[in-house]
């Protein structure tokens, strides 16, 4: 089907283009590090002189088709050596580069002209990247740096409460953020319940998050993705490099399996703070690891292949009463394929898997549930001219979803076997993107995705009266459950449901003059998997579900217009954009709603919709021994779920209320100063509006039971969320020519003290009888310190 689509493309679009564009050639290649050979994404591949150029893509590729002639070319790096070379271009040409890092300072690495007037070009809008550098630079909690927490310092994008890692993009929820790594899907981001997040920054090259304007190959979830590469390994000779903070450590080894043709990367971290746990006379356990890994080999100039994977657990133990583990686990095996000097093409087979266990001593039972992703993936590339790129491909998923087994642990406990009914569902895709220039000014990027979901035959599903599971108690204004008055039966092979879903994409920039720029985007997607949760930041016990009989996909529609701008020699840059979203079947849960270990949850909840909107603005400050950037969020972020008739209330009586995740005001200023070759310092200060939450609002009494009565949901906040954080680096001995290097980390995390509150509760106070409102802080001042090597 790839090539049948790639030929229609071919013959019927752009014969023409290759009639006209004759006399045209094309340079492409391959661009590296020249110590390690690792590819580098995202390098400028410019023609000054005809103020075009590209970047490479997620492997190193470039492709540039130019009329015959002599030109000048850069290719340019942030943190690297520009190389600039005159070329002669009478036929095709292909040029691998070696970029060498370069060992001036900072203050003295600049982002060229030409390169700023490329991005203000291109129409790409709503993404952010953070370098690896910049994330190790920035003040974390307990000294632990955190891929996850940086990105909260984004502008659309916040935390979801103290000391979680899970992410807000735009107003919308944690399950609607698609993660990957080496483009294996992370169901669950977080170490020691959100404390920490899964990423090792030491294995980590390359982070993207795209909030809107989003490409076709991406989809399955609504709100945004977050897309990290990790490391390929250094093939030219061994290496090795870790950090031993306070609560962890880790270490990394890359080097040849055959020097300059393969390498191999493996690094791992763990925790040791339980270690200490005995000292204190406690018997307790709490502790993560994770270890990364991989393979790449180099066959040919046009052939490439990578084997990567990622493991992780976190375990969590009270005594001999409760014990907990949770993790991730992905395996990808990839090929590159270079089919001519304009067509590259990737090839994914990629295994992940979320797994939860839950042992209840105090009860007698083990508690497993998760969820299984086999997924295939072939992309494609094509460089048709220089001023019309294409991206096409397919996808096709299969999921398994455990959703919990319960077992004794053992035959005293009277603990009979439970099991949930496991779900199955099967997603494919096939998408098409065009990046096209229409003339010096004018660029548009257009595509379509279609996405296609099958959920397949269980075991068991119930049946309902008129096929609804939830029932209007009228006298009373409740929903109830409905009771099942039969089931259906169906073999693995069977379609319960199938959905199909098109998802136009399309982005717009027009050049105002060579500093600025103006840019707009549209987004419809599609998400067929829901995360059970009604808890407003991810947990270990979340439970996903696919979309079938009784529950539907969720479909955003997004809008965003932009303004982009760099001014004063490029020495600073300011992005302004406004965004507007729409999600259809938004599922809503109703009050009391039970969620653990429950076969019909469609008993429970309501389909919705939702709505977010705001502006963003970006300050940055990109030259200098000061740099770094100030991002300002002003939005909001709603749900409402009417009844389903005139005679129902819905949730909140119909009404908009504000979700979990809206934060009217979200400020934080982000600074790095560079004093000199020895010492650093960078700081973090943030406010946000505090976070929607329900209280009560009067009690009643019933047969000595004093039942409290709450208002309308979420119509009240927790107190303002702000501290500001401070750390500092020393480098030793930065001049020293020794293959051993050594730097140390200091930092404060919530500098002043600030007990910004994770929760509200109330209770009556057993001495005095009045009831009182107890604030939960997880963080006050946190000081840190870690010893970061190399060699």
């Amino acid at each position: 089907m790839i090539i049948n689509l790639r030929s229609l493309i071919l013959f019927f679009l752009f014969s023409p283009i290759y009639i006209l564009a004759q006399e045209d050639y094309t340079i492409s290649g391959n661009i590296s590090d020249i110590n390690s050979n690792e590819s580098l994404i995202g390098v400028n591949v410019i023609l000054p002189e005809l103020q075009t150029g590209a970047v490479t893509n997620e492997y190193g590729f470039y492709s540039i088709t130019l009329p015959e002639g002599t030109y000048v070319i850069q290719i340019s790096y942030l943190g690297y050596k520009t190389i600039s070379e005159t070329i002669t271009l009478n036929s095709n040409l292909n040029k691998n580069y070696k970029l060498k890092e370069s060992a001036e300072s900072l203050d003295e690495v600049v982002i060229t002209e030409d390169i700023e007037k490329l991005n203000i070009k291109k129409p790409q809008m709503s993404v952010n990247s953070l370098s690896i550098k910049t994330i190790k630079n920035m003040p974390v909690v307990l000294g632990e740096v955190d891929v996850i927490k940086s990105i909260t310092l984004l502008p659309g994008v916040t935390n979801g409460g103290e000391g979680a890692s899970g992410f807000n993009v735009r107003g919308g929820a944690a399950d609607q953020n698609l993660i990957l790594l080496d483009e294996a899907t992370i169901f669950n981001s977080s170490h020691l319940f959100g404390f920490f997040s899964v990423f090792n920054p030491d294995a980590i090259k390359d982070i993207k998050l795209y909030k809107g304007g989003i490409p076709s190959k991406y989809g399955g979830r609504i709100s945004s993705v977050l897309d990290i590469y990790q490391k390929e390994g250094n093939s030219k000779s061994f290496h090795m490099n870790g950090g031993i903070g306070l609560i962890s450590s880790r270490l990394l080894a890359e080097g040849p399996i055959k020097k300059d043709k393969g390498s191999f990367l493996i690094g791992g971290r763990s925790s040791y703070a339980h270690l200490f746990l005995p000292l204190f006379d406690l018997d307790n356990t709490a502790y993560f690891y994770d270890l990364n890994t991989k393979l790449s080999y180099n066959i040919n100039d046009n052939n490439n292949i990578y084997l990567s994977g990622y493991f992780g657990r976190d375990v969590f133990k009270i005594s001999d009463s409760f014990e907990n583990s949770f993790g991730n686990s992905v395996l990808n095996f990839r090929w590159n394929h270079i089919f001519s000097d304009k067509i590259f093409s990737n090839l994914s087979l990629i295994y992940s898997d979320y797994y939860y266990g839950l042992q209840l001593g105090f009860v007698g039972f083990d508690w497993i549930s998760g969820i299984r992703n086999f997924n295939l993936k072939y992309d494609f590339k094509h460089y048709v001219n220089n001023n019309f790129k294409l991206d096409y491909g397919l996808n096709s998923m299969y999921y398994k979803f455990n959703p919990g087994d319960i077992k004794p642990i053992n035959a005293e406990s009277g603990i009979n076997p439970f099991k949930l009914i496991d779900k199955y569902a099967f997603e494919n895709a096939v998408y098409i993107d065009a990046e096209h220039k229409l003339s010096d000014r004018l660029s548009i990027s257009y595509g379509a995705r279609l996405s296609m979901f099958h959920r397949l035959g269980q075991d068991e599903l119930n049946q309902y009266e008129n096929n609804s599971p939830l029932t209007f108690n009228e006298a009373f204004g409740i929903y109830e459950k409905a009771e099942p008055i039969g089931t259906d039966t169906y073999s693995r092979s069977d379609v319960i449901e199938s959905f199909a879903n098109l998802e136009p994409r399309l982005a717009v920039a027009y050049q105002l003059n060579d500093n600025s720029s103006v840019k707009a985007s549209y987004n419809r997607m599609s998400q067929y998997l829901h995360l059970l949760s009604n808890t407003s930041s991810p947990t270990p016990l979340d439970v996903w579900t696919p979309s079938g009989k009784y529950i539907k996909p969720q479909l955003l529609n997004q809008v965003a217009i932009g303004y982009f701008k760099t001014f004063k020699n490029n020495a600073y840059s300011i992005e302004v954009e406004s965004f507007y979203k729409t999600i259809q079947n938004r599922i809503d849960y109703i009050d009391g709603a039970d969620l653990i270990a429950n076969d019909a949850i469609e008993q429970v909840i309501l389909n919705g919709e939702a709505r977010a909107y705001g502006l963003e603005v970006l300050l940055k400050k990109n030259e200098g021994k000061f740099t770094g950037w100030l991002a300002y969020t002003l939005s909001k972020s709603e749900q409402r779920t009417p009844g389903r008739t005139a005679i129902e209330t819905g949730i909140n009586n119909g009404e908009w209320y504000n979700t979990p995740y809206d934060k009217t005001h979200d400020i934080s200023i982000t600074g790095n100063y560079e004093l000199n070759n020895k010492w650093s310092f960078s700081s973090n200060l943030i406010f946000q509006t505090g976070q929607p939450t329900t209280f009560p609002n009067g009690q009643y009494q019933y047969n000595d039971i004093i039942i409290p009565s709450y208002e309308a949901r979420n119509s009240s906040r927790l107190p303002a969320y702000h501290r500001l954080d401070l750390a500092v680096n020393y480098t030793p001995n930065p001049e020293s020519t020794k293959n051993f290097k050594g730097e140390w980390v200091f930092g404060l995390y919530n500098v002043y003290n600030r007990k910004n509150a994770a929760s509200i509760s109330f209770s009556e106070n057993r001495n005095t009888g009045i009831n009182e409102a107890t604030r939960l802080a997880i963080f006050g001042i946190v000081p840190s310190f870690s010893y970061n090597f190399k060699f």
